[in-house]
């Protein structure tokens, strides 16, 4: 990280502070009472670019996320709830210095690719450190192993900023049985270290909390208090360590209905130790992957081990099948209430991400989580018949546009997976009546409310070509079980014979032959109908200079030919006009113009700010995948092997894959295009894509393609 991004997310994002009282002495020794000054400064999160991501595959509901060098945001009771912003260790000799890990020199590494277990080291003035995280299988915890060497006695602290319910903007801390106890009236967090804590203090987020008072007392505290909240409160205790006599430590963050419970997880765990709490943590991963093939060949195996574990990490536990996009909240999704009033972001639910990764996971041989993944999809269908936009793991719908390619993947993965019976066939009959009916804007169906950036209403070739193809499997379904299903042949048929005539311009500007665009407003790609892209774009766009790699579902689907003159047209467009060529091998932006990522000096993506004139969308490797899966079925499978390369190529230091990597404008000189962004790490799909491209080479045609519908138009 260089120095300018450090300096600008230090300025996007409060860092929180984490204190526990020792057991031999009160929490509540030395320390004057209530801290003033609340509620403290609005909750942010940490950046998305997480650099690791864990849980054990025991019920236990904790999930944990490393990013900048620090303990980031830890999940729990489910994976749509944040608990916690950070956890860190603050190093100072009380004079002449104060340094948090996520300042210094640092990296992450992942020593065993089949389990989500991290080592990360830092190195500060005269100081070295080494953690080691991993939750208890058998406790509501996450268990930090924490190792400190100096070359004279120095301070340690422990810096802790809970965001209890996912808010952080309503808990209160106090000393509870030697913890530091946070609680939001409804769950609890409870920091526990093994040898105690010499001094401690809690305060609100930017006012008196434990970080901010070290720097202004270079490295001392003005103030110890003992409690604090409602309101964003922060945690900071001293650790038992000085890095020359002392440099081991085990510190346990626990979570529970209340903070009894919190401190139980926390002590149990602490009573186990790390070394038992690896062990079981690791066997239990282990055992789950000598259940699946190994990598197929020609994949990377460290980089396929990752996706897979990635990937069953992203499940919810308490609601199977609920497979979140992300555990993260990239740029303004994370510290701007105007644009996330409440947080959520990513880890959330999309239909549409579940279907990439039931299929993923499909392909890695993990046929139940692929049949949790539908059995989710079937418990939160709306009464109308359609697909909400995304939901909460609970299932609650978080944000509700129409997606219609949404409603169309569940017909697809039931197909996939056979699922004829005659209730999974019944919802699936509700879901087709619902597009056959649905219109928006006085257009009528497949125009659809978003297409699948989310961003824009119209007749949009992916969209198009995921309804086309839900329609066709849910036909096959509907005549195994006797059913007619004629009216959504019918649909199918008609859509296909339209696509063009919606979706391909003859008279665009990037090539005299004919070629898909991205979408169009009014179903008349001649047409020079203009559009606000958003994300920060300020002038208007001809819809037909708007191109996007979309119209490939078309193929990926077998609706078309890869030898379709249209489509190898569009081919020639899109690789001129969005992709770029970079050390990680070419990647594609989402559309022209996009606008979705970092703004040109790395600033994070927001919207609706006076002072906020142009973002930039990056390249996403979801497309490599999306291209190779095409170069399969048009012959190439040497191209196809080389996207696969591509992919793992954009891979950060554990093995992670982004959403976006740099293109070649990165803003700070020490960015390598081909890297990882901001932006959401890891992404579920991404690691979906990856593992089903991997074995879509190694069986020389795509594992999700499915049959029935190219039976139906290629013959």
């Amino acid at each position: 990280m260089t120095t300018s991004r450090r300096d600008f997310l230090r300025a996007a994002a409060l860092v929180g502070a984490t204190a526990v009282a020792a057991p031999a002495v009160p929490a509540s020794a030395g320390q004057a009472g209530a801290a003033p000054g609340g509620p403290g400064a609005d909750t942010t999160f940490t950046p998305a670019d997480k650099t690791g991501f864990g849980t054990a595959r025991s019920a236990s509901p904790v999930w944990f996320t490393l990013q900048d060098g620090r303990l980031s945001e830890v999940y729990h009771p489910d994976l749509s709830t944040p608990a916690s912003r950070e956890t860190q260790i603050v190093v100072t000799d009380g004079e002449s210095f104060v340094e948090r890990v996520s300042d210094v020199e640092h990296r992450t590494e992942l020593p065993d690719a089949d389990v989500p277990a991290y080592r990360q080291t830092a190195r500060g003035t005269g100081w070295t450190l080494t953690t080691r995280y991993v939750t208890d299988p058998d406790a509501d915890s996450v268990l930090v192993d924490v190792e400190f060497r100096s070359r004279r006695p120095l301070r340690v602290y422990l810096l802790h900023d809970p965001a209890l319910g996912g808010d952080g903007t309503a808990d209160r801390a106090f000393p509870q049985a030697g913890a530091l106890v946070a609680s939001n009236g409804s769950t609890a967090s409870a920091l526990l270290a093994r040898g105690g804590f010499t001094e401690s203090t809690v305060g609100y987020a930017g006012v008196n909390d434990g970080w901010t008072q070290l720097v202004a007392g270079r490295g001392r505290l003005a103030q110890r208090y003992a409690t604090a909240g409602p309101g964003n409160v922060v945690q900071l205790g001293r650790l038992r360590l000085d890095g020359t006599s002392r440099t081991r430590e085990l510190v346990a963050l626990g979570f529970g209905a209340n903070g009894d419970a919190a401190v139980r997880a926390a002590r149990g765990s602490l009573a186990r130790g790390f070394g038992s709490a690896a062990s079981a943590y690791a066997a239990g991963w282990r055992e789950y992957l000598r259940g699946l093939p190994a990598a197929p060949e020609g994949a990377d195996r460290r980089i396929y081990a990752t996706s897979v574990v990635a990937l069953a990490c992203s499940e919810d536990k308490r609601n199977p099948g609920a497979f979140i996009a992300s555990p993260s909240m990239p740029w303004a999704f994370g510290f701007d209430r105007a644009v996330a009033p409440e947080y959520g972001s990513y880890h959330l639910v999309w239909p549409r991400d579940l279907y990439q990764i039931a299929t993923g996971m499909l392909a890695a041989g993990d046929r139940a989580a692929a049949e949790r993944a539908l059995d989710y999809l079937l418990r939160i269908q709306q009464a109308d018949g359609h697909w909400p936009q995304n939901t909460k793991v609970s299932g609650e719908p978080f944000w509700t546009s129409i997606q219609l390619d949404e409603t169309a993947a569940p017909m697809l993965l039931a197909w996939l997976l056979g699922r004829d019976d005659p209730a999974t066939v019944d919802s699936l009959v509700r879901g087709g009546d619902f597009l056959l009916s649905y219109a928006e804007d006085g257009y009528p169906s497949p125009y659809t409310e978003q297409e699948r950036w989310e961003e824009q209403s119209g007749y949009s070739p992916s969209t198009i070509a995921s309804v086309i193809a839900g329609l066709v499997c849910l036909a096959d379904l509907m005549r195994r079980t006797g059913r007619d299903p004629a009216r959504f042949l019918d649909a199918a048929d008609r859509w296909r014979a339209a696509v063009d005539g919606w979706t391909v311009t003859s008279t665009g500007p990037y090539a005299p032959r004919p070629y898909f665009v991205r979408l169009t407003k009014d179903g008349d790609p001649n047409a020079g109908t203009t559009y606000n892209l958003g994300n920060n774009n300020p002038d208007p766009a001809d819809q037909r200079a708007v191109v996007d790699a979309g119209f490939l579902e078309l193929v990926r689907l077998g609706i078309r030919s890869p030898e379709d003159p249209v489509v190898l047209n569009s081919l020639a467009v899109v690789d001129e006009r969005i992709s770029t060529v970079t050390p990680s091998g070419r990647h594609w932006h989402r559309y022209s113009g996009d606008g979705y990522g970092e703004q040109a000096d790395g600033g994070p993506w927001n919207v609706n700010r006076p002072e906020l004139l142009r973002t930039y969308g990056r390249l996403w490797p979801i497309f490599a995948g999306e291209r190779g899966e095409y170069e399969l079925l048009a012959g190439d499978r040497d191209a196809a092997a080389g996207r696969l390369r591509d992919m793992a190529a954009c891979a950060g230091e554990t093995g992670l894959l982004p959403e976006q990597v740099w293109d070649r404008n990165p803003p700070y000189p020490a960015v390598r295009p081909g890297t990882s962004t901001a932006s959401a790490t890891p992404l579920a799909w991404t690691h979906a894509q990856y593992v089903r491209l991997a074995w879509s080479v190694a069986r020389g045609r795509p594992v999700e393609y499915p049959d029935v519908v190219g039976e139906q138009y290629l013959g």
